[in-house]
C-alpha cells in the first residue's frame, strides 16, 4: 500500500532565489507498508518544472499498490514523484534484506561530506552579515541572479574572507552579465558558478569564456539531458527531485564521469529524510549541497547529524 502526506517544516529564516522568497518547506512524505514492514521516501514538487503537491499526489495515485523499483522507471516521468517513490522503495527493500541501502546498491560504506551552507539572496549589507555568522563554514553558497549582484559578491567575500564560495544565479543572468561578472569571481577567489543563463538559452554558453567551472542545474535533470549539455557545461547538479530517485541519480553519476563531467550533488529544501538518500549519491561529489535541514526551524525524527566533518550518513532511524 502506498500512502502519501503533505508536511510542512518551517525555516529558520526567510529563503530568497531570483524566482522567490519562501517561509517553509512543503514536501510530500511518501510511505509504502509491505509485509508489516514501512519504507519512507520525501519529494519536493517543484514549480519550476510544473509540480505542485496535488499533481505529485495524483502521479503517485495511479500506480499499481505492488509496484517495484524497475518497473516505476518506466511508470513515472523523471520528477518529485518518481522520487519519493523510488527512495521509500529502496528504504522497504534493505528493511526486508535486512541490510543497508548501500550495501544492496553495491555502493562502499558511505562517510562524511562537507557540504556548503547557502546564503539566500538579499542586499549586501545582510549577505555580508550572513557571510560573517557562517565565516566558520567551510563552503558557502551564494544565491545571486540579478543585474546588479557585484555588491553582493563583494560584501560575502568581506564577511568571510577565508571560507571556499561557490554561486548560484538561478537562471537569472545573461550571457552579457554573466561575461562581466566572471573575471570578478575569480578575482574574489568563487570556484564555481551554477546555472547563470536560462535553461532555454544557455547555448550561448558554448559560444563565450567559461573562465570558472559553470554547473548544469536546470539544465541537467536525467541521463536524458547530458548530450545537450556538451561544449556548455564542466559540471552537473544531481538532485533527486530532478532525477527521479536515487535508481537515476546514481545512473546518472556515473553516467555523467564517464563523459568528463564533474559532480555536484544538490537538493531542494527539503528535511533530512530528503537528503539521507542523496549522501550516497555524494560519496566522492566534488561539491556536496545537501544543507537543506541546516536551513529549517524543525526536522524529522533522528535527523541527519551535520558536524565540523560534514554531513553524516543516515542512521537506519531515518532511512536506508
Amino acid at each position: 500500500m502506498i500512502s502519501m502526506t503533505p508536511e510542512s517544516f518551517r525555516l529558520a529564516d526567510v529563503f530568497t532565489i531570483s524566482r522567490g522568497s519562501r517561509t517553509e518547506a512543503k514536501v510530500l512524505t511518501v510511505r509504502i507498508e509491505r509485509d508489516g514492514l514501512v519504507g519512507w521516501g520525501e519529494c519536493v514538487p517543484y514549480a519550476r518544472y510544473g509540480e505542485t503537491l496535488e499533481s505529485v499526489t495524483a502521479q503517485i495515485e495511479g500506480l499499481p499498490g505492488g509496484i517495484d523499483r524497475k518497473a516505476l522507471q518506466a511508470a513515472l516521468p523523471a520528477g518529485a514523484a518518481r522520487n519519493a517513490v523510488d527512495c521509500a522503495l529502496w528504504d522497504l527493500e534493505a528493511k526486508r534484506a535486512g541490510k543497508r541501502v548501500w550495501q544492496l546498491a553495491g555502493l562502499s560504506a558511505p562517510g562524511p561530506r562537507t557540504t556548503c551552507f547557502t546564503l539566500s539572496l538579499d542586499t549586501p549589507e545582510k549577505m555580508r552579515a550572513a557571510a560573517a555568522r557562517n565565516a566558520h563554514r567551510p563552503v558557502l553558497k551564494i544565491k545571486l541572479g540579478t543585474p546588479d549582484d557585484m555588491a553582493r559578491l563583494e560584501a560575502v567575500r568581506a564577511g568571510a574572507p577565508g571560507a571556499r564560495i561557490v554561486v548560484d544565479a538561478n537562471e537569472g543572468w545573461s550571457a552579457e552579465v554573466y561575461s562581466d561578472l566572471a573575471p570578478h569571481l575569480l578575482r574574489l577567489g568563487v570556484e564555481m558558478v551554477e546555472q547563470p543563463l536560462p535553461a532555454g538559452q544557455d547555448d550561448l554558453l558554448a559560444e563565450i569564456a567559461r573562465p570558472l567551472p559553470v554547473c548544469a542545474d536546470e539544465s541537467c535533470h536525467d541521463r536524458a539531458s547530458l548530450p545537450a549539455l556538451r561544449g556548455k557545461y564542466d559540471m552537473v547538479n544531481i538532485k533527486l527531485d530532478k532525477a527521479g530517485g536515487l535508481t537515476e541519480a546514481l545512473a546518472l553519476r556515473d553516467a555523467a564521469r564517464a563523459e568528463g563531467y564533474r559532480v555536484m550533488v544538490g537538493c531542494m529544501v527539503g528535511t533530512s529524510l530528503a537528503m539521507a538518500p542523496a549522501v550516497l549519491v555524494a560519496q566522492g561529489a566534488e561539491v556536496t549541497d545537501l544543507d537543506g535541514p541546516l536551513l529549517l526551524a524543525e526536522d524529522r525524527d533522528c535527523p541527519l547529524v551535520f558536524d565540523a566533518e560534514g554531513v553524516h550518513p543516515s542512521e537506519p532511524g531515518l532511512w536506508g
